[in-house]
């Protein structure tokens, strides 16, 4: 049954394009969707109708729903997204930022290009190549190409006019052309380039053939380890020739996506076929409450295409609205739903991937439900909290001896980790070793900037407050809500020794059941913000130390010492370093870099 305010709400929705957003009792986000016609598609979820599992669920959940109107569709599917990413609602498909893959760039642009790995897609004329997945170490694939063709690795701007002092070690060794002192002209330079990139557009014969006859001369002249490295390349070329697609063309280049459902749980099978081969074939499990598969595909479509090339042709299972979509992603695609032939062929292996997946990953899906949202519903009721902990952000403190102090800000949403919004805070008005001056400020200026709506990751209200620690670390942050006047945020803490739960005005603790989801949940984000702290306390005192160490030799000043670390790396790189490498850094003459090998000789 749905309630009266719905049903009256259902009755003044206009039949406009617009957005709609689905809300608990808590009034926390649970799914966003779009619509052409906003009274039709919010109308049908309410209905008295046999729904899938999953769309039955969230709708038995809702309590209230907003919308908003929009000019066109197209607007709606961009506003639909951004609202997606800003709740990061329960029932909608979110995939993770972090999950991006290698491509190798080109820039055809620069006089004299290098081979680039890179992971974000730019608009910027040069070539991209990839993705690479599943057991390509794109890594692998450069080193073969730099193998064969004399290109240059290294960063340097090189144009026409550029001269520098001397060759590298690359130029001796046979793997570089050294255009950096002109040893090869512009139009010999990116005829190589054209080679390499025949190769990664496909053709595998002519690099195959290179390799083989460097392998043979290496045996030849009793050079064995070379030889042995020159086939460890060949196995490179070989391993992609075994991903060849038969009676597909070496130009084609095309995704295909299979959407498989039980009603509860989904995936998404992406496969990836570029040139003729197949570079991957990836399972993406999903949740999304919408009434048609075809809709849920063409949800997971927009976001995939944020961080990956779009291909000239896709493959999809389901019908979806392909004009709106290519008009989202700027770009003319030809999408096949009805394929035949070697297309119908790869739909089938995408089918039954998918179908294999969620076979196996049905209990895997039950886990995590229960470990994320589950315990988050069991935390609720056991903590007595006012609100759903959809946002739970912890702190913790790290420093040694009152020494590079830092606070950590750890985020998990729907209960699971949201690293993007994970901060850090350097300590600066506490002297010594306070804890809970630390935490004060800490949070001081995390709600102060709440306050103030600065900042992506400081605008959202937490639902849930944890503090590493135990009362003293808890009364010390009921302070900072106080002078904010921000009590009704809900703050606990949780202290080691037995895991007792601290909550304000109150010093008896709660102990939830040892083992369970719920426990485990709150011990994942207290040992989370623990490690983030740590990683960063040991950042700045390496940092710290390294600083300080180059700072005592003659002749480096601070420009300088950031450049022989934007190289290096740290003191004990540099300490490693030749003359000649350390020659190369910008602003290191013949004589400074005599005066470091010296400083480090002494010690």
């Amino acid at each position: 049954m749905i309630n009266e305010r719905i049903k009256e709400k259902i009755s003044t929705l206009p039949t406009k394009s617009g957005v709609y957003i689905m809300k608990d009792k808590d009034g926390n986000v649970i799914y966003v969707g779009k619509a052409k016609n906003l009274k039709n598609r919010v109308s049908q979820y309410f209905r008295d109708s046999v729904k899938p599992s999953k769309v039955q669920a969230m709708v038995n959940s809702v309590d209230i729903f907003e919308y908003f109107i929009t000019i066109s569709e197209l607007d709606a599917l961009a506003l639909e997204n951004n609202l997606i990413k800003k709740y990061q609602p329960f029932y909608n498909i979110l995939l993770k930022d972090g999950k991006t893959f290698p491509y190798i760039k080109i820039n055809v642009k620069e006089d004299f290009p290098k081979i680039e790995i890179v992971r974000k897609i730019k608009n910027d004329g040069a070539k991209y190549f990839g993705p690479y997945i599943s057991g390509l170490d794109v890594r692998e694939i450069v080193k073969t190409i730099n193998s064969a063709f004399k290109v240059r690795t290294c960063n340097m701007k090189i144009t026409e006019n550029t001269m520098a002092k001397r060759e590298c070690l690359n130029y001796s060794l046979g793997l570089c052309s050294a255009p950096c002192t002109q040893k090869i002209n512009k139009e010999d330079y990116k005829n190589e380039i054209k080679k390499i990139i025949n190769f990664l557009n496909g053709n595998d014969e002519e690099i195959e053939e290179i390799l083989t006859q460097k392998m043979l001369k290496s045996a030849e002249s009793e050079n064995f380890e070379n030889a042995m490295q020159l086939r460890e390349r060949l196995k490179i070329i070989s391993k992609l020739k075994q991903r060849v697609v038969a009676n597909l063309p070496k130009d084609v280049n095309k995704d295909v996506f299979a959407y498989e459902t039980n009603g509860l749980s989904g995936v998404v099978t992406s496969m990836i076929v570029r040139n003729g081969k197949i570079l991957g074939i990836l399972n993406y499990p999903v949740i999304d409450a919408e009434l048609e598969e075809g809709q849920t595909l063409f949800n997971f479509l927009t976001q995939y295409y944020s961080k990956m090339l779009v291909p000239n042709e896709i493959i999809l299972s389901h019908e979806i609205d392909t004009e709106i979509l290519n008009e989202y992603l700027n770009k003319k695609t030809h999408f096949i739903t009805n394929p035949h032939g070697i297309n119908n062929e790869l739909l089938s292996m995408a089918k039954e991937n998918a179908r294999e997946y969620l076979e196996k990953h049905i209990e895997k899906d039950k886990i995590k439900y229960n470990n994320t949202f589950g315990a988050l519903n069991v935390l609720q009721e056991k903590l007595k909290l006012k609100n759903f902990p959809r946002r739970m952000e912890c702190y913790d403190i790290s420093h040694i001896s009152g020494t590079n102090k830092v606070a950590s800000m750890v985020v998990f949403i729907n209960g699971e980790p949201a690293k993007k919004h994970y901060r850090k805070f350097k300590i600066k008005t506490v002297k010594g070793s306070n804890d809970f001056a630390c935490l004060k400020e800490a949070l001081t200026r995390r709600l102060k900037r709440y306050k103030n709506q600065e900042g992506e990751s400081f605008k959202e209200r937490p639902d849930l407050l944890i503090i590493d620690g135990g009362k003293g670390q808890l009364s010390s942050c009921m302070e900072v809500l106080e002078e904010l006047d921000l009590q009704e945020l809900e703050i606990i803490s949780l202290a080691k020794r037995i895991e007792e739960v601290f909550f304000p005005n109150s010093s008896i603790p709660t102990l939830l059941k040892p083992g369970s989801a719920e426990l485990k949940l709150i011990q994942r984000i207290r040992d989370e913000a623990h490690r983030f702290g740590i990683t960063y306390h040991r950042t700045l005192r390496t940092k710290a130390q390294t600083k300080s160490e180059l700072e005592n030799i003659k002749g480096l000043g601070k420009i300088k010492i950031q450049e022989l670390l934007k190289i290096f790396g740290t003191s004990e790189n540099v300490k490693d370093a030749s003359l000649d490498e350390l020659e190369t850094v910008k602003g290191i003459n013949h004589n400074l870099a005599i005066e470091i090998k010296k400083y480090f000789n002494k010690k």
